[in-house]
């Protein structure tokens, strides 16, 4: 529990007092009580512990099903309205945020079946982001606020989107998981490329466009990125 505090002080931004962290976290009674919870599900006292866990949800606003397994350091931080499904695994020192959805895509026939996502250690999910699926978010891996997220995200990537794609990654931490600027920027002149060639195009074609020029800059600025 010391340990936790100890993250939670270093990581957050507004530098909470351990008192602030004990009595006001909600992400910090919700994962404490989770470990009560887990301890009762693996007890075999299976409707006791869901029981608590409603409790839980109840009191933080945090749903983390009992057999979900959290590890070393995991902060939720403002925590609201956050679901964490029964076959989760979130190894240490991951941070999510408010909103956040861990959860299953509904196929048939999944019963006592891998169904939610793995986090691996270090990860980051932004607000409102929804990772959905029996999916690994790789060490260290970054996802934007709002992303819809079904499919792998290898180690130290930035993903954003619905659906997520990656766009890019570096090993700095950023709060809610947003890509830096380098990497929007990136992201955006690509796009603008896009429209230039589409211009190009219709040059060729004869048909009207506003965005022929410029390809070659492109090309060099996409190299560059590249490296």
């Amino acid at each position: 529990m010391f340990d936790l505090i100890k993250s939670i002080k270093a990581r957050d931004p507004a530098k909470p007092s351990f008192a602030e962290v004990f009595f006001a976290y909600n992400g910090f009674h919700a994962v404490t009580l989770h470990r009560m919870n887990n301890f009762i599900w693996h007890l075999g006292l299976r409707a006791l512990a869901r029981f608590m866990a409603n409790i839980t949800r109840f009191l933080t606003g945090i749903e983390i099903h009992p057999e979900a397994r959290i590890g070393k350091n995991f902060f939720i931080d403002h925590g609201t309205g956050v679901v964490i499904g029964q076959t989760t695994i979130i190894e240490d020192d991951v941070t999510i945020y408010h909103g956040v959805t861990l959860g299953g895509v509904g196929r048939v026939g999944q019963v006592d079946e891998k169904r939610h996502p793995t986090l691996k250690n270090g990860v980051i999910i932004g607000a409102g982001a929804q990772v959905l699926g029996d999916i690994t978010i790789g060490d260290h891996a970054k996802i934007g606020a709002n992303s819809v997220v079904t499919s792998d995200i290898p180690d130290y990537m930035t993903a954003i989107g619905i659906p997520a794609r990656v766009i890019g990654g570096d090993d700095s931490a950023r709060a809610y998981g947003m890509p830096s600027r380098k990497e929007m920027e990136n992201v955006t002149f690509t796009i603008d490329c896009i429209i230039r060639e589409m211009g190009k195009i219709k040059k060729e074609l004869n048909i009207e466009g506003d965005h022929a020029e410029g390809m070659s800059d492109c090309v060099d600025k996409n190299k560059e990125a590249a490296e």
